[in-house]
């Protein structure tokens, strides 16, 4: 199963506050032990929300909010992508994380991917076909890149 950890944000993270070296080692083995497992799909860090924007949609309405947002807390500061087999692992290796904010509350937030059976009859022969037809199209274009 794949599953999407999400670094929750600080002040610290919100301000800019770019992490020290011994901070970027910790993280790094730790990502390598990811890697070496086979656990680790992707992962990266993310600009404050000060330099994103929203894109909100009501009906045909469309606004754009530009950052920051509040509350600090709810925002996403990185993420990484496992592929695991159960919740259980994602939370063993979550465990082992260190600290995301050193000397704030790091919160990491696990939520599995909708898998194609999740989506019942609706995921039909078609819809199968057209999203592998764009993963093979997203590979392509990753080998060109």
């Amino acid at each position: 199963m794949r599953v999407m950890v999400i670094v929750k944000s600080t002040k610290n993270a919100e301000s800019g506050r770019m992490p020290s070296t011994e901070e970027l080692q910790a993280m790094g083995e730790y990502n390598e032990q990811l890697v070496k497992a086979g656990i680790m799909v992707t992962g990266e860090g993310l600009k404050p929300s000060a330099a994103g924007a929203r894109v909100r949609f009501k009906g045909d309405a469309l606004t754009v909010e530009h950052g920051p947002f509040t509350p600090v807390g709810e925002q996403v500061a990185g993420f990484w992508i496992w592929e695991v087999a159960s919740m259980d692992e994602a939370i063993a290796w979550a465990r082992r994380c260190p600290s995301p904010m050193p000397g704030e509350e790091g919160v990491l937030e696990l939520r599995p991917f909708v898998e194609a059976a999740d989506f019942g009859d609706a995921y039909t022969d078609e819809v199968r076909e057209q999203e592998d037809r764009l993963r093979v199209e997203l590979e392509s274009q990753k080998r060109g890149a």
